[in-house]
């Protein structure tokens, strides 16, 4: 009966690392009392955490009041205050163009490399327009875990 109750604190731990931790992410604007013209709502990363070597998701849900034919998505990785990471990306492969007034989605999807180090990351994306105005600028943090065990299984 012992070996039942010691075996019970691993199986919890097992299923903590292997199962999906599921928290909203917190955003902010870079610039707190800016009038971006792009109202980000709320980001949602999956898997969260993101694993090295696997797909990841940043889904990103947000409102304009104009319509946007065309742009660019300006992305900024540092890993414990280091910048590590940028990309620039067409707006309109993110999402579909031309964007209507109203809510949208832009998701973009990428696999990271496996020697990735595992940890707390921030990440800073900007929306532009054609003329290089800014349109958004919002800052999140996001984790990677260790490398997934069973995938290799």
């Amino acid at each position: 009966m012992s070996r039942i109750f010691a075996v019970i604190p691993l199986a919890i731990a097992l299923l903590l690392i292997v199962s999906p931790v599921v928290r909203a992410i917190d955003v902010h604007y870079c610039e707190e009392n800016a009038e971006y013209e792009i109202k980000v709502k709320e980001v949602d990363i999956s898997p969260n955490p993101i694993a090295p070597g696997e797909p990841a998701t940043f889904t990103i849900s947000a409102n304009t009041g104009r319509e946007i034919s065309f742009g660019k998505l300006v992305i900024e990785v540092s890993y414990f205050g280091w910048h590590v990471h940028s990309e620039t990306h067409d707006l309109c492969t993110e999402t579909t163009c031309p964007i209507q007034t109203g809510d949208f989605l832009v998701s973009h999807s990428q696999v990271l490399p496996g020697y990735t180090p595992p940890g707390s990351y921030s990440l800073k994306m900007k929306m532009l327009d054609a003329q290089k105005k800014e349109l958004t600028c919002i800052q999140f943090s996001f984790d990677i875990g260790l490398r997934s065990f069973v995938a290799g299984i």
